[in-house]
Protein backbone atom coordinates (compact mmCIF):
# COMPACT_ATOMS: atom_id res chain seq x y z
CA UNK A 1 0.00 0.00 0.00
CA UNK A 2 1.25 3.23 -0.76
CA UNK A 3 1.39 6.51 1.92
CA UNK A 4 -0.97 7.98 -0.09
CA UNK A 5 -3.68 4.93 -0.40
CA UNK A 6 -2.59 4.38 3.14
CA UNK A 7 -3.68 8.20 3.94
CA UNK A 8 -6.55 7.68 2.69
CA UNK A 9 -8.38 4.83 4.08
CA UNK A 10 -6.94 6.69 7.30
CA UNK A 11 -8.93 9.82 7.00
CA UNK A 12 -11.77 7.59 5.69
CA UNK A 13 -11.81 5.71 9.03
CA UNK A 14 -11.63 8.99 10.75
CA UNK A 15 -14.70 10.40 9.19
CA UNK A 16 -16.45 7.59 9.31
CA UNK A 17 -15.55 7.44 13.31
CA UNK A 18 -16.37 11.14 13.35
CA UNK A 19 -19.78 10.70 11.90
CA UNK A 20 -21.33 7.38 13.29
CA UNK A 21 -20.45 9.07 17.18
CA UNK A 22 -22.92 12.40 15.98
CA UNK A 23 -25.27 9.67 15.03
CA UNK A 24 -24.67 7.93 17.96
CA UNK A 25 -25.50 10.70 20.18
CA UNK A 26 -28.83 11.15 18.46
CA UNK A 27 -30.11 7.93 19.13
CA UNK A 28 -27.86 4.43 17.70
CA UNK A 29 -25.26 3.86 15.68
CA UNK A 30 -21.64 3.19 14.83
CA UNK A 31 -19.77 4.54 18.07
CA UNK A 32 -16.42 4.34 16.72
CA UNK A 33 -14.43 2.59 14.53
CA UNK A 34 -10.84 1.05 15.06
CA UNK A 35 -8.00 2.75 13.56
CA UNK A 36 -6.28 0.99 11.17
CA UNK A 37 -3.52 -1.47 12.73
CA UNK A 38 -0.32 -2.30 11.14
CA UNK A 39 0.35 -5.99 10.34
CA UNK A 40 0.70 -8.10 13.11
CA UNK A 41 4.32 -9.40 13.63
CA UNK A 42 5.81 -12.05 15.10
CA UNK A 43 7.05 -9.77 18.20
CA UNK A 44 2.85 -8.75 18.60
CA UNK A 45 1.44 -12.44 18.92
CA UNK A 46 1.48 -12.74 22.62
CA UNK A 47 -0.60 -9.34 22.53
CA UNK A 48 -3.03 -10.40 19.85
CA UNK A 49 -3.76 -13.81 21.75
CA UNK A 50 -4.55 -11.84 25.11
CA UNK A 51 -6.78 -9.28 23.41
CA UNK A 52 -8.72 -12.40 21.89
CA UNK A 53 -8.68 -14.42 24.73
CA UNK A 54 -9.73 -11.34 27.24
CA UNK A 55 -12.84 -10.80 24.48
CA UNK A 56 -13.94 -14.81 24.72
CA UNK A 57 -12.25 -15.20 20.87
CA UNK A 58 -9.03 -17.06 21.71
CA UNK A 59 -8.63 -19.69 18.50
CA UNK A 60 -10.92 -17.57 16.14
CA UNK A 61 -10.31 -15.94 12.73
CA UNK A 62 -11.46 -13.43 10.87
CA UNK A 63 -14.41 -15.12 9.40
CA UNK A 64 -15.48 -16.67 12.61
CA UNK A 65 -14.68 -13.60 14.74
CA UNK A 66 -16.88 -11.72 12.54
CA UNK A 67 -20.05 -14.36 12.93
CA UNK A 68 -19.66 -14.60 16.62
CA UNK A 69 -19.53 -10.80 16.98
CA UNK A 70 -22.05 -9.70 14.47
CA UNK A 71 -24.44 -12.20 15.48
CA UNK A 72 -24.58 -11.89 18.68
CA UNK A 73 -27.45 -10.08 20.92
CA UNK A 74 -26.78 -6.41 21.51
CA UNK A 75 -26.88 -6.71 25.53
CA UNK A 76 -24.08 -9.59 25.30
CA UNK A 77 -21.73 -7.43 23.34
CA UNK A 78 -17.86 -7.42 24.77
CA UNK A 79 -17.55 -4.24 27.06
CA UNK A 80 -14.37 -1.94 26.07
CA UNK A 81 -13.74 -4.27 22.35
CA UNK A 82 -13.84 -2.48 19.33
CA UNK A 83 -13.77 -4.53 16.03
CA UNK A 84 -13.96 -2.63 12.37
CA UNK A 85 -14.23 -4.85 9.24
CA UNK A 86 -12.00 -3.41 6.65
CA UNK A 87 -11.80 -4.65 3.12
CA UNK A 88 -8.91 -6.56 3.86
CA UNK A 89 -9.06 -7.59 7.21
CA UNK A 90 -10.57 -7.11 10.80
CA UNK A 91 -9.08 -5.04 13.27
CA UNK A 92 -9.75 -5.15 16.67
CA UNK A 93 -8.51 -2.74 19.87
CA UNK A 94 -9.56 -2.32 23.30
CA UNK A 95 -9.39 -0.22 26.34
CA UNK A 96 -5.86 -1.73 27.53
CA UNK A 97 -4.46 0.12 24.14
CA UNK A 98 -4.15 -3.49 22.97
CA UNK A 99 -4.47 -4.04 19.25
CA UNK A 100 -5.16 -6.73 16.50
CA UNK A 101 -5.25 -7.31 12.85
CA UNK A 102 -7.24 -10.60 11.60
CA UNK A 103 -6.78 -10.53 7.74
CA UNK A 104 -9.68 -11.74 6.01
CA UNK A 105 -9.94 -14.16 3.07
CA UNK A 106 -8.65 -13.60 -0.73
CA UNK A 107 -11.61 -14.58 -2.03
CA UNK A 108 -13.94 -12.65 -0.31
CA UNK A 109 -15.20 -9.63 1.14
CA UNK A 110 -17.67 -9.13 4.11
CA UNK A 111 -20.32 -6.57 4.00
CA UNK A 112 -22.66 -5.70 6.38
CA UNK A 113 -26.24 -4.22 5.45
CA UNK A 114 -28.85 -2.34 7.66
CA UNK A 115 -32.04 -1.69 5.82
CA UNK A 116 -34.18 0.91 7.29
CA UNK A 117 -37.51 2.67 6.88
CA UNK A 118 -37.29 5.86 8.88
CA UNK A 119 -34.01 6.48 10.58
CA UNK A 120 -30.38 5.31 9.97
CA UNK A 121 -26.89 6.32 10.45
CA UNK A 122 -24.07 7.18 8.31
CA UNK A 123 -21.37 4.22 8.52
CA UNK A 124 -18.28 3.48 6.11
CA UNK A 125 -16.24 0.35 7.97
CA UNK A 126 -18.76 -1.46 9.76
CA UNK A 127 -18.41 -1.70 13.57
CA UNK A 128 -19.39 -5.49 14.96
CA UNK A 129 -19.63 -3.75 18.86
CA UNK A 130 -21.17 -0.52 18.37
CA UNK A 131 -23.28 -0.53 15.36
CA UNK A 132 -26.99 -0.75 15.49
CA UNK A 133 -29.72 -0.30 12.82
CA UNK A 134 -33.18 0.34 12.98
CA UNK A 135 -34.80 -3.01 11.85
CA UNK A 136 -33.30 -6.16 14.32
CA UNK A 137 -34.84 -9.32 13.81
CA UNK A 138 -36.69 -8.95 10.81
CA UNK A 139 -37.27 -11.34 7.87
CA UNK A 140 -36.06 -9.42 4.84
CA UNK A 141 -35.75 -11.04 0.55
CA UNK A 142 -32.29 -10.65 -0.12
CA UNK A 143 -31.50 -10.89 -4.19
CA UNK A 144 -27.49 -9.80 -5.18
CA UNK A 145 -26.86 -9.51 -8.40
CA UNK A 146 -23.49 -9.05 -9.81
CA UNK A 147 -22.80 -6.70 -12.30
CA UNK A 148 -22.69 -9.05 -15.16
CA UNK A 149 -26.39 -10.21 -14.02
CA UNK A 150 -25.21 -13.27 -12.35
CA UNK A 151 -27.24 -13.88 -9.46
CA UNK A 152 -25.19 -14.65 -6.61
CA UNK A 153 -27.97 -14.24 -3.48
CA UNK A 154 -31.60 -14.95 -3.52
CA UNK A 155 -33.41 -15.93 -0.25
CA UNK A 156 -34.72 -15.04 2.50
CA UNK A 157 -32.38 -13.72 5.59
CA UNK A 158 -33.20 -12.75 9.42
CA UNK A 159 -31.56 -9.43 10.38
CA UNK A 160 -29.43 -10.21 13.35
CA UNK A 161 -30.28 -8.51 16.79
CA UNK A 162 -28.16 -5.21 15.85
CA UNK A 163 -30.39 -4.83 12.54
CA UNK A 164 -27.63 -5.43 9.59
CA UNK A 165 -27.36 -8.60 7.80
CA UNK A 166 -23.73 -9.78 6.69
CA UNK A 167 -23.32 -10.77 2.85
CA UNK A 168 -19.60 -12.35 2.01
CA UNK A 169 -19.15 -10.90 -1.83
CA UNK A 170 -16.36 -12.43 -4.02
CA UNK A 171 -13.86 -9.87 -4.68
CA UNK A 172 -13.17 -7.71 -7.61
CA UNK A 173 -16.78 -6.80 -8.77
CA UNK A 174 -19.71 -4.46 -8.83
CA UNK A 175 -23.02 -5.74 -7.69
CA UNK A 176 -26.33 -4.60 -6.91
CA UNK A 177 -28.55 -5.44 -3.62
CA UNK A 178 -32.71 -5.65 -3.96
CA UNK A 179 -34.17 -6.19 -0.19
CA UNK A 180 -37.76 -6.36 0.29
CA UNK A 181 -40.16 -6.73 3.55
CA UNK A 182 -43.97 -6.40 3.77
CA UNK A 183 -44.22 -4.82 0.28
CA UNK A 184 -41.54 -2.39 0.94
CA UNK A 185 -38.41 -2.68 -1.29
CA UNK A 186 -34.85 -0.65 -1.34
CA UNK A 187 -31.79 -1.41 -3.21
CA UNK A 188 -28.03 -0.39 -2.81
CA UNK A 189 -24.83 -0.50 -4.78
CA UNK A 190 -21.93 -2.84 -3.68
CA UNK A 191 -18.00 -2.83 -5.09
CA UNK A 192 -15.36 -5.34 -3.53
CA UNK A 193 -12.80 -3.99 -6.33
CA UNK A 194 -11.03 -1.28 -4.24
CA UNK A 195 -9.05 -1.43 -0.93
CA UNK A 196 -11.09 1.23 0.55
CA UNK A 197 -14.30 0.00 -0.50
CA UNK A 198 -17.12 0.43 2.42
CA UNK A 199 -18.25 -2.70 4.11
CA UNK A 200 -21.42 -0.66 6.37
CA UNK A 201 -24.22 0.13 3.78
CA UNK A 202 -26.82 1.78 5.29
CA UNK A 203 -28.65 4.03 2.71
CA UNK A 204 -31.07 1.03 1.55
CA UNK A 205 -34.15 2.38 2.34
CA UNK A 206 -37.40 0.34 2.58
CA UNK A 207 -40.40 1.91 0.74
Amino acid sequence: MTKLQSGRRQKLILASSAVCFASALALSGCTISAPEAVPTSSGDLAVKSDLLANHGLEGLGAAEVIERLDTMPVSNRPAGLQASVQPDAVVLSDTQQREARLPLPEDGMYVSIAPYKSQTHDCYFHSLTTCVGELGNTDVQVRLTSGSGEVLVDEVRKTYDNGFLGLWVPRDMDATLRISHAGQIGTASISTKNEDDPTCITNLRLA
